[in-house]
């Protein structure tokens, strides 16, 4: 598998740039792929990208996976062994103004996506969900063998549905399929939309920051070098069948077919609070902060329960918030010249 390029699906996003940039250190060949849309500053996405076109073990192909034919062509081109798809839009509060958005990348080209694997001999798809899946859920911290059905925004139902449709490929067509529950990630080269880069770039301007809930918030913040770990350490251990699962009492994280769920988030949630203090000292500036009610589609907490991933590859993320914290203000003052 180390000779054949791996796909990297967003490879111009936050995490798949980290995913791509990995793998090329680990001498893999990757093609990275990426509609380079607005949803946020393509110039950062630019910057992301022409990094990894240092590497001449790097290919970049521009590509909006919700164009089938083109995404078949794709498939039928390359015979991928292995496929990270990190492609979507992301962004709760987003869903909530253009919903066909996320229909079209979430779930259309989640759909291409699959029917490139299953005709081209994918030998594992490694897809991204998200925490957001857990919903009205209240029982912490969360579990992947809790039932998810009830989802508070579209873009929840919509990694609800990609790990759905996974499964039916798994079932179907003995697809190994791994889905990734990611918890707030935040780090280096992050996206501008999330807390963290909002945060820092409103108390750098002497802006006020929102702080939703009153700041009553808790998040099980992940830093990204800790989620690529855990991507690398799954993307050669295909996905298989469970043995002892039964359909009688149906565990929701495992199956009969060849597909699993994984949390990947610290184990550790933080006050938003202290997250702001962590980053007003690492700034070096005090935050005007502004306390607003709930919004929609939002929840309280977030904590993720990674025992299954420290069982199956030895791993847990451990990165402090403070440490965290510090490497992201680094690189936002180096990358915007402060």
């Amino acid at each position: 598998m180390a000779d054949q390029a791996v796909l990297v699906t967003g490879a111009a996003g936050f995490i798949g740039f980290h995913v791509a940039q990995r793998l090329l250190q680990a001498g893999r060949a990757v093609v990275g792929v990426d509609n380079l849309n607005d949803y946020y500053d393509p110039a950062l996405k630019q910057a992301r990208l022409a990094l990894l076109l240092n590497d001449s073990r790097f290919r970049f192909i521009r590509l909006d996976l919700a164009d089938q034919p083109a995404t078949e062509a794709l498939f039928a081109d390359e015979g991928f062994p292995a496929v990270i798809h990190l492609a979507a839009q992301a962004g709760v509060r987003y869903s909530l103004q253009n919903p066909q958005a996320y229909i079209a990348s979430n779930l259309q080209g989640f759909a291409n996506v699959l029917e490139g694997c299953r005709h081209n001999g994918c030998g594992h798809l490694l897809f991204a969900s998200s925490s957001s899946v857990y919903g009205a859920n209240t029982k912490l911290p969360f579990s992947v063998h809790d039932n998810v059905d009830h989802p508070v925004s579209l873009y929840a139902a919509t990694k609800k549905s990609n790990e759905l449709m996974a499964h039916s490929y798994s079932h179907l067509f003995r697809l190994p399929t791994t889905g990734l529950r990611f918890f707030t990630v935040y780090g280096p080269w992050g996206r501008p939309d999330m807390a963290m880069f909002i945060f820092a770039k409103a108390i750098l301007e002497g802006r006020p920051i929102k702080l939703f809930n009153h700041g009553k918030m808790q998040r099980d913040f992940t830093y990204v070098d800790d989620v690529v770990e855990a991507i690398v350490r799954l993307v050669d251990r295909p996905a298989t069948p469970d043995p002892v699962w039964s359909g009688a009492h149906p565990d929701p994280a495992t199956s009969s077919a060849p597909w699993r769920i994984y949390n990947i988030g610290n184990n550790n949630p933080e006050d938003l609070m202290h997250v702001v203090a962590v980053l007003e000292q690492a700034l070096g500036r005090t935050a005007q902060k502004q306390l607003l009610p709930m919004e929609p589609g939002d929840v309280p907490a977030t904590f993720a329960d990674v025992d299954d991933l420290m069982r199956d590859v030895g791993f847990r993320p451990s990165t402090s918030i403070e440490d965290g914290i510090a490497r992201f203000v680094r690189w936002y003052k180096d990358y915007h010249q402060l």
